[in-house]
């Protein structure tokens, strides 16, 4: 029989775990993972087969003779379910099929033979790392727990290729230690019976788009209702981000439906011409059993507030630690009026919008529909003509298209239109990143166009799902933080049945530039009052940006006079000085010092959470 043993409880939300094979040296090696206030979940043996912190609620586990099953994390499958398919396992092969049938966001782990598989989401919101710690495969969420037991430092070059913006895929899946691997999102880690051999295989694969707009909405609808019901079928209070915008307003009109009692929760902007307050207050109307909470504009933290005390365990370097202190200021609020979770609307933009990328194919195969959205395209994000047509002639694949961004680092940014209608943005680096640092994103970019092949033929589909998991990688964070303030919180968008049911649409409907995010408004028709859903923009809050660096430009100034990254040899740092005095400087409102911050925040906090290996060094 399996059994928990608790050492202490940890908070909901913030499921984090190692994986062990059933072997006298691997229970030897667990043993080290132990820590006051973690948790272990035993083989039938009774040696340890998970070691961390996860809630009670977090956990389902069933057994069945030779096998285990256990789902970590928002799943609403029971222990019976789970019995019953740890009873028919025969080849861990056949958890394809259960991974991609669940709802939720989760991470699946089973035992079968002496075998061990270990998965996370398709969306990347949940991870997989592994390394070979004390002779023995050791499997992991979060990769700084493998790099702690390693005592590995922080790999300098995977700093300097964190320096890019953006850090183009597959890049952003190394970890930032060596001797630690990741797992790809689309993959699952199987471990063999010897408890060392270790190999990747896939367990899920992108729709193809064959759904209308018509066929696919009742789809999006039930996978979404799903995702929310997930979250508040047991009850209690929580609480929605209600900003006025269709996401969010979806999310929090499913939950209105819910057996939760909803508190829900606007920020208004602060300039003058955001309209999501008045957005908000409109969808409030048809909510009469929503206590819905408006806060103080001026007292919402800007970008860049509290750069210099930021203590998060973060496994890698996140632009997210720009708005954490927005993300976060409400949570205490939320919680005092009983919230047990916090749900937003983040990751509709990435599923039910698409990239115009995909008019790339279609202007191949339906040449005469795409040159009339094209157009379209065109007046709405004022494309040039000419830099339209370089865009859609440009036909490299891309390892080439890596290959050339490689040796393109230090010119301008590339012009929207061809980050549209290609294979995404151009990595860049900066004035004050160094030769050295510079050299070394170069190979590595240079190394890796050799094998490197895109998520999807599709260029569209590769903009997505890269989209996707560059999301997902800010909010995983995001989501340690905000467990951490108290109140978790979780973003139904960005479930894998929820994209699945999205990406099966023809894009051509699902983005058009006569209508803004059609397929979620087909979707909610019926559940959303039809007045909420005529909005057809949203607030870009560039003010909160702009207004940021100028009033924390005393913190960035401080941020650099004792730089990290400036010690390693990586950055300029007194150039970095000169430019936090000079906030109106030209293009610092694309948001061009972001990864830099990023890493220089990254490597402070490391050295505020330890005092041991690199951390200290550093």
């Amino acid at each position: 029989m399996i059994e928990t043993h608790d050492s202490a409880g940890t908070g909901r939300g913030d499921a984090q775990f190692a994986v062990f094979a059933d072997r006298e040296d691997a229970a030897a090696t667990a043993r080290s993972f132990a820590r006051p206030g973690t948790r272990t979940l035993t083989h039938a043996s009774g040696r340890p087969w998970l070691v961390g912190h996860w809630h009670h609620d977090e956990l389902v586990v069933a057994h069945a003779g030779r096998a285990a099953l256990a789902v970590v994390g928002c799943c609403p499958v029971d222990a019976a379910r789970l019995r019953h398919h740890a009873e028919r396992l025969r080849d861990l092969a056949h958890l394809d099929a259960l991974a991609r049938t669940l709802p939720g966001s989760f991470h699946l782990v089973a035992a079968l033979d002496g075998r061990l598989r270990v998965q996370g989401t398709a969306s990347g919101l949940r991870l997989v790392f592994h390394a070979a710690v004390d002779g023995t495969t050791v499997a992991a969420t979060s990769a700084d727990v493998l790099a702690q037991a390693l005592g590995t430092d922080p790999d300098e070059n995977e700093l300097a290729i964190r320096l890019l913006w953006p850090v183009p895929h597959p890049l952003y899946e190394a970890p930032m230690w060596r001797g630690v691997t990741a797992v790809s999102p689309e993959d699952a880690l199987i471990v063999a019976p010897d408890g060392r051999s270790v190999r990747h295989t896939r367990w899920w694969t992108p729709p193809e788009p064959v759904w209308t707009l018509a066929a696919g909405a009742p789809y999006a609808r039930e996978a979404l209702t799903e995702a929310v019901d997930a979250r508040t079928r047991q009850g209690g209070v929580v609480s929605c981000d209600l900003s006025g915008g269709l996401d969010s307003t979806s999310i929090t009109f499913l939950a209105d439906r819910s057996p939760a009692r909803v508190v829900a929760s606007t920020w208004p902007g602060r300039d003058p011409a955001d309209t999501d307050l008045r957005w908000a207050r409109k969808a409030a109307a048809y909510l009469p059993d929503v206590e819905h909470v408006v806060w103080d504009a001026d007292a919402s933290p800007l970008v860049y507030t509290d750069l210099l005390t930021i203590d998060d365990l973060l496994d890698e370097p996140t632009i997210g630690v720009m708005d954490r202190s927005r993300v976060l200021h409400h949570l205490p609020g939320m919680a005092e009026r009983g919230s047990r979770l916090h749900l937003t609307g983040i990751g509709g933009d990435h599923v039910a919008w698409c990239s115009e990328a995909y008019y790339h194919r279609l202007l191949r195969t339906r040449p005469l529909f795409a040159l009339r959205q094209l157009r379209g395209f065109r007046a709405l994000w004022q494309w040039p003509l000419g830099g339209t047509v370089r865009a859609l002639a440009d036909s490299r694949p891309y390892g080439r298209w890596l290959a050339d961004a490689g040796r393109r680092l230090r010119e301008p940014l590339a012009p929207t239109v061809s980050s549209g209608l290609g294979w995404g943005m151009p990595p860049r680096l900066f004035d004050w990143v160094t030769p050295e640092a510079a050299r070394a994103a170069e190979r590595a970019l240079r190394d890796a166009a050799t094998t490197a092949v895109p998520l999807h033929p599709d260029r569209g589909l590769h903009a997505d799902l890269e989209q996707i998991r560059s999301c997902t990688r800010v909010i995983r964070q995001w989501d340690r933080m905000a467990a951490r303030a108290g109140v978790p919180m979780a973003s139904p968008f960005l479930d894998d049945r929820v994209i699945e049911a999205c990406l099966a649409v023809d894009p051509g409907e699902r983005v058009t530039p006569w209508q803004y995010k059609p397929l979620l408004t087909a979707a909610m028709r019926g559940i959303v009052p039809e007045p909420c859903l005529t909005r057809t923009n949203k607030a870009a809050a560039s003010m909160d940006a702009s207004n940021g660096l100028r009033e924390h430009r005393g913190d960035l100034l401080a941020l650099w006079e004792d730089s990290r990254l400036e010690r390693l040899g990586l950055v300029d740092g007194a150039a970095l000085r000169r430019l936090a005095q000079r906030p109106a400087t030209p293009g610092l409102q694309d948001a061009i010092l972001y990864s830099t911050i990023a890493c220089e925040v990254w490597l402070r906090g490391l050295t505020r959470t330890t005092g041991t290996g690199a951390r200290s060094a550093l």
